[in-house]
C-alpha cells in the first residue's frame, strides 16, 4: 500500500510539473506573436543592433520606405535584414520613445521616435493580425 502512494503521489507531481511547464511554453509562444514583442523586436534590431528576433516578426510581404530629403529608398524583408548584419551589435546614441497612433483587432500603427543629437528619427510601424500572430507589415521613416 505504501508504494501504491508513492507511485501515485509521484504522478501527481510529474503531472503538476509537467503541466505548469506546458504552460510556460505556451506563454512563451504568445508572447512572441503579440504587439509588444513585435516593437520591441523593432526598436532592440534599428536601436541597439540586436537583429535576432527582427526576422521573426517581420511579415514575409514587409516593406520598408525612407524618405532622405526628397529621394525614396524602398527595401524588402531580406534586404533590410541584409543592411541590419552590417549595423549588428551597434547601439545607436539616440533616445528611443514608442507610442501607439491606431490600434484595432486587426491593425496597429506604432510610431517609434528616435532622438539624435541635431535631429530626430520617425519609423511609422504598421503591424497586423496575421494568422502567425502580429507582424510588421511595413515601415515608412522619416527624418527631421
Amino acid at each position: 500500500m505504501k508504494t501504491l502512494k508513492t507511485i501515485i503521489l509521484g504522478l501527481v507531481a510529474v503531472v503538476t510539473f509537467g503541466a505548469a511547464s506546458a504552460k510556460n511554453i505556451d506563454n512563451t509562444a504568445n508572447e512572441k506573436t503579440s504587439i509588444n514583442y513585435a516593437v520591441n523586436a523593432y526598436v532592440n534590431a534599428i536601436a541597439h543592433g540586436q537583429n535576432e528576433a527582427l526576422t521573426e516578426v517581420l511579415d514575409n510581404n514587409f516593406k520598408f520606405t525612407m524618405l532622405r530629403g526628397k529621394t525614396m529608398v524602398s527595401c524588402n524583408k531580406a534586404e533590410l535584414m541584409e543592411f541590419l548584419k552590417t549595423t549588428e551589435n551597434v547601439k545607436q546614441d539616440c533616445k528611443s520613445t514608442v507610442m501607439v497612433n491606431e490600434s484595432n483587432a486587426d491593425i496597429t500603427v506604432v510610431k517609434v521616435n528616435m532622438q539624435y543629437k541635431g535631429f530626430l528619427r520617425t519609423n511609422y510601424v504598421t503591424l497586423a493580425n496575421t494568422n502567425d500572430g502580429w507582424k510588421i507589415t511595413n515601415v515608412y521613416s522619416v527624418f527631421k
